[in-house]
């Protein structure tokens, strides 16, 4: 808890509104008057459901790790117009619900060791010239235009190929789950009907690979296995894996890890392009061959602007108190992550963005049983991409007026809808521009 802090101030006027257009754009002056005079406060979202928001950083890594606070829906005290409208649109109806993000112990402890093992350092360090390769297939394919929409031509595609690959979809499918996802992106501030549509064509499509791998699964693991060969191989050998979780668990590695990543390369490379300063400080330890500077500078950039906004869905199973706040039994509580991660009772100078920031033991991905168990990967697609773009397109600039960008509407994650760039073209290489599904 916040001891050592004073209670909140008098409000200085009514408290800002939250989650409109204007909100989305910017929503740091909001989150900094909630932590000043309302760091526990209880608002009514856009679905209609009633929540608490948490925004100092003490009191989010408490309830991060709370387990009083259960991930699991069936927790929630919801009317019936509330129904449904607390996880991923259409997991319900399409029989995905029991993944990582929504149960608890001992359920989450069983299913996070089945996968914990496909995102260890050295199963991430062997994944990395694939990361490049795609890196740089995708930057050969718009290199010659000198302008790109890097949201939709290089920060969408690369975390959904490699995903793709980690679970063992085939290259042929991946354009597919491209699509599908692209309809969760295009769709992730307004009706939930299109985000549940591509959510019920993943379904049909994972319990399918799931009865071709199994029908297809060698007697031994190989070198490098992939992620849902791995998880039929633990179903079929005793870990007790329904075939709901085999492809609820896939789906959710896939659902979130790709928008996170996405968000993390267009979120932090338009920082870069709006702090020349800070860019140019990285390009040239780039070019010096150092790497030091950007792995501090990404977890400055995940703390600065990161891609989850708030943590997912959690509710008390009792009553307790969040900084000196009483929550009754049943409701739902949000984690403000990008509020907590600027709180200045916790980093110096929160609203100044410094790549060399030492001490960034920010909440980007989490705290506690649920941090995030694809934050090494999503680390090395980001340090990947955004050393690929500033080394392969050094005059790299913005192509719109800042004022003019439109970020994506939405209650969990924060990304911009596109990142239109321009840039010299480079000399002519071996870059072939060939599609990445195809290597």
């Amino acid at each position: 808890m916040t001891a050592h802090r004073p209670a909140p101030g008098p409000a200085s006027g009514p408290a800002p509104e939250l989650f409109t257009w204007e909100f989305a754009s910017d929503p740091y002056p909001a989150y900094a008057w909630l932590r000043e005079h309302a760091p526990v406060h209880r608002t009514r979202l856009p679905s209609g459901v009633e929540a608490w928001l948490v925004t100092r950083y003490a009191d989010a890594k408490q309830a991060l790790a709370d387990p009083r606070l259960s991930k699991n829906p069936a927790h929630h005290d919801e009317p019936a117009h509330a129904k449904g409208k607390t996880g991923i649109p259409g997991e319900r109806k399409a029989e995905l619900m029991t993944h990582l993000l929504n149960i608890d112990p001992p359920d989450h402890t069983r299913l996070r060791r089945l996968v914990s093992k496909a995102f260890t350092p050295r199963r991430v360090a062997e994944f990395a010239p694939r990361v490049q390769e795609l890196a740089d297939d995708l930057i050969d394919r718009f290199a010659a235009t000198g302008s790109a929409d890097l949201i939709h031509e290089f920060a969408f595609p690369l975390p959904i190929y490699a995903i793709c690959d980690l679970l063992g979809v085939p290259r042929e499918d991946q354009d597919d789950f491209r699509d599908w996802a692209g309809m969760m992106i295009r769709h992730g501030g307004g009706p939930r009907g299109g985000v549940a549509r591509s959510v019920k064509k993943m379904r049909g499509y994972l319990a399918d690979l799931i009865h071709r791998k199994r029908a297809a699964l060698p007697p031994g693991p190989a070198p490098g296995e992939d992620l849902i060969s791995g998880l039929i191989r633990a179903s079929d050998h005793g870990e007790h894996l329904t075939e709901n979780e085999a492809a609820a668990m896939a789906f959710i590695l896939l659902f979130a890890g790709f928008e996170t990543t996405v968000n993390l390369i267009g979120n932090g490379t338009y920082a870069l392009l709006t702090h020349p300063g800070q860019r140019q400080r990285l390009q040239a330890s780039l070019a010096a061959g150092e790497c030091g500077l950007l792995e501090t500078g990404v977890e400055e950039l995940l703390r600065y602007d990161g891609p989850v906004e708030l943590a997912t869905w959690r509710f008390a199973t009792r009553p307790l108190t969040i900084g000196g706040q009483h929550v009754a039994a049943g409701d739902p509580v949000l984690v403000v992550l990008a509020a907590a991660d600027r709180d200045p009772e916790r980093f110096t100078d929160p609203d100044t963005l410094d790549l060399a920031r030492r001490d960034s033991q920010h909440l980007g991905y989490g705290h506690g049983i649920h941090y995030c168990l694809g934050a090494p990967l999503a680390r090395l697609e980001g340090q990947t991409a955004l050393a690929t773009l500033l080394t392969r397109l050094p005059d790299l600039r913005l192509a719109a007026d800042p004022a003019e960008l439109r970020w994506r509407g939405g209650l969990i994650m924060r990304g911009l809808r596109t990142l239109p760039v321009s840039f010299t073209p480079p000399a002519p290489s071996a870059g072939n521009g060939s599609s990445p599904t195809q290597k």
